[in-house]
């Protein structure tokens, strides 16, 4: 979602904020912006994309060693210039019209939802200061100022990094936040709670220069440093160009009243604390579109490399491929004492889960439930102190996951494991246990490889978890193996199907709605497919378990309504080809994905693409394949934003 960059140094830094802005434009985004020290407060912001913002800063000399910088995607308020950050604040009645006058006391970039804006709002007006936004956000910069002013007023003297941890302490919801201050022109704070923010230290190797940053994502420091600290829930940092502090809290909890006793419960509610500086290899390479027309082909036909990295250096089943990698071995204890399994993951990750929960009850012999991770953490739940909670997640960063993790554990669910692309990310650090998917840097909104990456590592846990149990023959683990290790040789003959695939495309273009079937263990892949579809064609979507067409849906099916149909040769084949002939029988056309051997063939209204082979209980890796081609290529077809769909963030850090 949000990006955020930031930077205190000794040269102009406006092009590394502008780098780090488009290296975040895979993020999605409706509006950027930023704002140096230059002899005051300057600031450039747009709703047009970082390019044209990068022009408009040139034009307007726009230049310093302090700033800030955010791609924002709505939530309170519009997109529009005004609703952009960086926000600032010139202080109780000090505004021109245009909200820019000189002046300018304090600016702010911030990710998350401030959940008392409201409350805030009132108590700020009050006081006399006057809001230009809609924006939640414009509650904190306001706030920041008056704590500021109120240290200020006390000890002669106002402190930026105070006026942050006071100011901090009354806000509800997520932020992460960087603020600086015209009085403190060589010093950026920032702070988070519920939303990722990472620090970067940089220095030239010859010692002329040295500077820090912050960033919503070690990706928009690539090639500016790999020197990365990951910040804590709840920290507060210092930047300045030589150097940074970082402080934790301490539990304690500010009180209210002057400002001497506020700045003194500051003291004691935040202690510096040290955090690892990690060497994190964020190439900006894999933000490179080669030969392909957009991010989301590239990442489809990316997927049988991604599939073998994932499986690399896997030679057997055992439960220590889940150990976190620098931590003790726990895995193969834990696995021996659960007894159920909880999955717990939002969108496409959801959908691998729906996939893993057919695998672990049929290979493991093990009772799973899976959540929506929203839903899960507002509900009245039955915890059991011996399930393993399990989170899938792309980023590690996810907002909704991992509240509904911390709600797991906090109902005595100690037993957690994540499946995650990102070693160094929020979800890894706080879950026992972990399996690392290497699909890399996926930059368009729509999952794809990150999808068949998951499902490989839950596939690998379903064996470990059956292994332990007693439930895995060594014949059967070596054939899994085997399977496993041909994914990659199996992709790219389905991936060669994508000439078929753009005669579909060609159809579905024309229409506005369509059906997705499946059964069984494809009946997640069919929800998939329909979820791709709708995601970058906008073209209405659903799909069902193909026995409940009967139950309801059938009375949408027309002429008009393309269906498509999974139909691996598997025990519901011939389920599945009832449930088709429902469809024809009222007028439906079919766009049926069969294994070569299923004896489904092409007719009037039956359009039918035969997968290369048969591929057991992996089918659905294989499956979801010519479904995202399908949704690719008609959205190619609708002339739509492919990797930056509309109302749609990459990674979704807000509730």
């Amino acid at each position: 979602m949000c990006g955020i960059v930031a930077a205190v140094s000794n040269r102009n830094i406006v092009p590394l904020l502008l780098q780090g802005l488009q290296r975040l434009e895979y993020r999605g985004y409706d509006s950027c912006g930023v704002a140096v020290w230059q002899d005051g407060l300057k600031r450039g912001r747009s709703t047009a994309r970082v390019a044209e913002l990068s022009l408009q800063l040139e034009a307007d000399g726009v230049q310093g060693g302090t700033g800030i910088a955010h791609t924002r995607w709505a939530t309170h308020g519009v997109p529009a210039v005004v609703n952009a950050h960086p926000h600032f604040s010139h202080g109780p009645q000090n505004l021109t019209p245009s909200g820019d006058a000189d002046g300018a006391r304090v600016a702010l970039v911030h990710n998350g939802i401030i959940e008392n804006h409201d409350e805030l709002r009132a108590q700020l007006q009050a006081k006399g200061y006057v809001f230009t936004s809609q924006t939640d956000t414009e509650v904190i910069v306001h706030l920041i100022d008056s704590v500021y002013q109120s240290l200020s007023a006390q000890t002669g003297q106002g402190d930026l990094l105070k006026a942050v941890q006071l100011a901090v302490q009354q806000l509800h919801g997520a932020y992460a936040i960087a603020v600086f201050h015209q009085n403190e022109p060589k010093r950026v704070v920032g702070a988070r709670a519920g939303s990722p923010l990472i620090l970067g230290v940089g220095s030239d190797k010859s010692g002329a220069w040295v500077e820090n940053f912050l960033a919503s994502d070690a990706m928009a420091l690539a090639g500016v440093t790999d020197q990365i600290v990951y910040l804590e829930e709840g920290d507060v940092v210092d930047l300045q160009p030589n150097g940074y502090t970082v402080f934790g809290r301490t539990g304690a909890v500010a009180g209210t009243g002057s400002a001497a006793p506020a700045a003194a419960a500051a003291a004691l509610a935040f202690a510096q604390v040290e955090r690892p500086v990690r060497t994190v290899q964020a190439h900006s390479g894999a933000a490179e579109l080669g030969p392909y027309r957009h991010y989301m082909q590239k990442e489809i036909f990316e997927q049988p490399r991604a599939l073998a990295d994932t499986l690399e250096g896997v030679e057997g089943i055992v439960p220590e491929l889940f150990d976190p990698i620098d931590g003790p071995a726990k895995a193969a204890k834990i696995f021996k004492d659960i007894d159920s399994v909880l999955i717990l993951a939002c969108g496409t990750s959801y959908y691998s889960g729906c996939t893993a929960k057919y695998w672990l009850e049929a290979i493991a012999k093990i009772p799973t439930q899976v959540e929506i991770a929203s839903e899960y953490r507002y509900r009245e739940s039955v915890p059991n102190p011996r399930t393993l909670v399990v989170t899938i997640t792309q980023s590690g960063e996810t907002a909704d996951t991992l509240a509904a993790l911390r709600h797991a554990q906090s109902l005595g669910m100690a037993h957690t494991l994540t499946i995650c692309n990102v070693s160094t990310s929020a979800m890894v650090r706080e879950c026992e246990l972990a399996y690392i998917t290497r699909a890399g840097a996926e930059i368009g909104v729509a999952s794809t490889k990150a999808f068949s990456t998951q499902l490989a590592g839950l596939f690998l846990l379903t064996l470990a978890l059956a292994k332990t149990r007693g439930a895995l023959s060594a014949a059967d683990e070596a054939q899994h193996l085997k399977d496993l290790r041909h994914l990659p040789v199996a992709l790219q003959s389905v991936l060669a199907l994508e000439p078929q695939l753009i005669a579909w495309a060609e159809e579905f273009a024309r229409k506005e709605n369509a059906l997705f079937l499946g059964r069984g263990l494809h009946y997640p892949i069919a929800l998939e497919g329909a979820l791709k579809l709708k995601e970058i064609t906008y073209i209405h979507a659903e799909a069902y378990a193909a026995g409940e067409l009967k139950h309801g849906p059938l009375a949408l099916v027309t002429s008009d309504m393309p269906v498509v149909a999974v139909a691996p040769n598997d025990v519901l084949i011939e389920k599945l080809k009832s449930n088709l002939q429902e469809v024809r029988a009222r007028g439906g056309v079919l766009y049926v994905l069969a294994d070569g051997d299923s004896r489904l063939q092409a007719s009037e209204g039956v359009n039918v693409i035969r997968m290369p082979e048969h591929y057991g209980a992996l089918s659905p890796i294989l499956h979801v394949v010519p479904l995202q081609l399908l949704a690719y290529h008609t959205a190619c077809a609708r002339g739509t934003d492919v990797d930056k769909p509309r109302n749609l963030a990459k990674s979704v850090t807000v509730e």
